[in-house]
């Protein structure tokens, strides 16, 4: 038994020199002190010896298990220790190196006209309404006084989801005002931005584009009080020295309708390359809400009437910050964006 000891002695003795890593050292623990390893083994053996000789030859057992446990504990403490270390080594920082600079980011022209817009009709008493991208075709024609046949419907304009004309992205915000009046009682003003889609694709146009459009319903309201709106807004778009006129138009949702012009704010209206010499830029559409459209949202026509507008977006960044093709608002030029800083 002795013998058989001193030889396991050696081995483990031998196995720890050799052993590198924890990994290595895992293995000598299973060979010897598992279970089913070398000193278990001798444990066994102590049946085949008389009642005299077991209690010596087990307290030589014992001895030797307590001495390889606290042999492989050493071991394992050196070798984590080692490896400690040579991980430390290996991530250290030098902290007087000097630090990467990293570019400060800035916000899209689009999100910079958005929010500017966004403070000012906040500021003049109105909420946010986001409405859903893809719509019925009820809220984005029929509940705006569209009929049948109308251009806009057409599938050449106009993106549907699947064979019918029932469900399609909504070619404008005008829906988010629709379910607003159905939802809220008047008097009420919101604004409605978001993207919209249309079937262009040039340099003034894209398949995805953004909007605001904005709603007011009370009593005797009239196309004053959508000029003065108008004009306050047009100031906070561009510059508070500009101001606005009208010129009559049509929509199937507004009546009557207006086009709504900006006094150039370059050359201050005497004419030059962005108004085309006539000192005055197109920004917006707007009108009284139509009745029926009124009507149709269960509001009472001859009591209450409505102010309605909607903005391209892209078109007031292009005309705030000169730039002369839609596109390159979508192109992530950092070279373009990072002349815009919030």
């Amino acid at each position: 038994m002795e013998k058989r000891i001193s030889e396991l002695r050696q081995e483990i003795a031998d196995a720890l020199s050799k052993a590198k890593d924890t990994a290595i050292l895992s293995g000598i623990h299973s060979r010897y002190l598992s279970k089913k390893g070398e000193i278990s083994s001798l444990m066994q053996g102590l049946g085949k010896l008389s009642k005299e000789e077991r209690p010596a030859a087990g307290q030589l057992i014992n001895q030797f298990r307590d001495w390889a446990e606290a042999t492989l504990k050493e071991k394992e403490g050196a070798l984590k220790e080692a490896e400690l270390a040579a991980r430390y080594k290996k991530e250290a920082i030098d902290v007087t190196l000097p630090g990467t600079l990293r570019p400060t980011g800035s916000l899209h022209p689009i999100s910079l006209v958005r929010a500017e817009l966004t403070q000012a009709f906040m500021g003049l008493g109105f909420s946010v309404v986001e409405s859903p991208e893809v719509e019925l075709e009820h809220y984005c024609f029929t509940a705006l006084n569209v009929p049948p046949g109308h251009p806009s419907r057409d599938r050449q304009d106009t993106f549907y989801m699947g064979e019918t004309d029932e469900v399609l992205l909504r070619p404008h915000t005008s829906p988010g005002q629709i379910r607003t009046m159905e939802k809220q009682k008047p008097p009420l003003k919101v604004v409605v931005p978001g993207r919209v889609f249309r079937s262009d694709d040039d340099t003034s146009h894209t398949p995805m584009f953004h909007q605001m459009e904005g709603l007011v319903v009370d009593k005797n309201l009239n196309l004053c009080d959508l000029h003065g709106l108008l004009d306050v807004l047009a100031k906070a778009m561009f510059d508070e020295h500009v101001h606005i006129r009208f010129r009559p138009s049509f929509f199937p949702f507004t009546e009557p309708s207006v086009e709504v012009d900006v006094s150039c704010f370059v050359c201050d209206g005497k004419g030059c390359g962005l108004c085309k010499s006539t000192g005055w830029i197109e920004i917006l559409g707007a009108g009284v809400v139509h009745r029926k459209v009124l009507a149709g949202c269960g509001i009472d026509p001859d009591e209450y009437s409505g102010l309605a507008f909607g903005v391209g977006l892209e078109r007031v960044a292009m005309l705030k910050y000169g730039i002369g093709n839609i596109q390159i608002l979508y192109d992530n030029d950092l070279r373009m964006l990072g002349q815009f800083h919030s």
